[in-house]
């Protein structure tokens, strides 16, 4: 299990790389150039620039989230072809520097979605938090307004440049359902993935968040059903998964067990994360301990030591504690407390395994 720690960039995170290096057991530094618009190239220059910086404090830089993919692809409209190239000359220039590992979705207009930025735990501490029946009843404009008013920072798929464009987007999403959206997922991957090949880079898939339909806009990376369809546009070794606990758990039908089990050979990337889900859909992150939430983070990783995992690693959405002010879902404390509890149980697996082979 190869720990890392995503990161933001020094002029866009409350946390620092002197920060993560005094977390025990982290190895790399999940990054992006977060500055470049959806669908333009990722200079060499621009990519070494910030590789340099990470890799002098000690860190590999060997795991990508995300090169976004434009949504002119995800529609399937003319415009296609020409971001497309795009993109594989970012899998090329990021080829160069290392990268083994590049994390992406194919979530239409919006990424993550929460109602809530800081909503207040029982213990103190805030978290993210979704609200099914709000969402349901929810003007989308009205949800990007609370999103962009939580923080004055980057908020990873929620940028200005596509958020700008809202109306126009719904839109022509009108004419996009889930069979469309998956054929224009097969047109991507088969014109990328014999470049992803060659580079040598795995593209890892990063299942929707939350795991269904919201606003009316299609979703398909939803559970094991959607992981069987990816392998049947392509059993390319650079199709992959990103398996993210706290994504598909989502949904109580994913049995998160289960998925590692089946699938962690295809996903050299994990983000393992709790989250506690009610009866009526709305859902909440915790901590990463296993009984703060609804899914089985000790089964997880117990299934991943198994297997022997070797892939990266990272802890995901944390709570806000101890007062830090921080990037929601993203600030130092929590997800370093979630590290030491992941590497606890893996140390645990593995005295038990030794033992056990006396």
């Amino acid at each position: 299990m190869n720990m890392t720690f995503r990161w933001y960039g020094k002029d866009n995170d409350t946390v620092t790389l002197e920060n993560i290096k005094q977390i025990p057991g982290v190895k790399g530094i999940v990054w992006a150039l977060h500055d470049v618009p959806a669908g333009e190239v990722w200079t060499k220059e621009a990519i070494k620039a910030e590789v340099d910086y990470i890799e002098s404090y000690g860190f590999h830089t060997e795991v990508v989230e995300s090169v976004n993919v434009h949504e002119s692809i995800k529609l399937g409209n003319a415009e296609r072809d020409r971001y497309i190239e795009n993109y594989k000359e970012s899998i090329r220039n990021l080829a160069e520097v290392g990268v083994k590992v590049i994390c992406y979705n194919f979530m239409p207009i919006f990424d993550w979605t929460r109602t809530e930025m800081f909503h207040p735990l029982e213990d103190g501490s805030t978290a993210l938090f979704f609200e099914k029946s709000k969402v349901e009843n929810l003007d989308p404009q009205e949800l990007v307004r609370t999103v962009s008013e939580a923080s004055d920072l980057t908020l990873p798929g929620w940028e200005p440049e596509k958020l700008d464009r809202l109306s126009e987007l719904f839109e022509a999403y009108k004419e996009i359902d889930e069979t469309q959206l998956w054929a224009n997922l097969a047109y991507f991957l088969k014109a990328i993935l014999p470049t992803a090949e060659e580079a040598g880079i795995k593209m890892a898939i990063h299942p929707d968040d939350p795991p269904y339909s919201i606003f009316g806009l299609p979703r398909i990376i939803t559970g094991e059903e959607s992981y069987e369809k990816l392998i049947e546009i392509s059993d390319s070794p650079s199709n992959a998964f990103t398996m993210c606990t706290g994504s598909m758990g989502a949904s109580l039908s994913n049995n998160m067990v289960e998925v590692a089990r089946k699938y962690a050979k295809r996903a050299p990337f994990a983000h393992i994360r709790n989250v506690k889900v009610y009866g009526n859909g709305d859902f909440t992150e915790t901590s990463h301990y296993t009984q703060d939430g609804s899914i089985d983070i000790k089964g997880v990783v117990k299934e991943l030591h198994e297997q022997e995992y070797d892939g990266y690693v990272r802890p995901d959405h944390g709570r806000h504690i101890w007062g830090e002010v921080c990037r929601p879902g993203y600030g130092l404390y929590d997800r370093a407390l979630g590290i030491m509890y992941l590497l606890g149980l893996w140390d645990a697996y593995e005295t038990k395994r030794t033992e056990d082979a006396k």
